[in-house]
């Protein structure tokens, strides 16, 4: 293994392949999620309430509880509470 200026050169060259590499495979992963995301819009599906569901699920109980908390207390602040016909006050 070659040092230069104090850098193993051989391990960088591998760690970066790596990286490049990994990168090539997320980026085959992206174009992968947007085909079945294109595949769920065809079949009727909203992707807009697909993308919030997938990020949701990825929240533990307690974060999730903790954000409805405070999206009903945002909501009922600004008059939008469930039948409430949302525009709250006009100032």
């Amino acid at each position: 293994m070659a040092d230069v200026g104090g850098i193993a050169a051989d391990q960088l060259r591998q760690i970066v392949a790596r990286i490049e590499r990994l990168e090539e495979e997320k980026a085959g992963l992206a174009a992968d999620i947007r085909d079945v995301y294109a595949e769920a819009k065809g079949n009727g599906f909203e992707v807009k309430i697909l993308r919030q569901i997938i990020r949701l699920r990825k929240l533990d109980k307690a974060e999730l509880q903790e954000q409805d908390a405070l999206l009903d207390l945002y909501m009922h602040a600004l008059g939008m509470d469930a039948g409430g016909g949302g525009g709250g006050d006009d100032e």
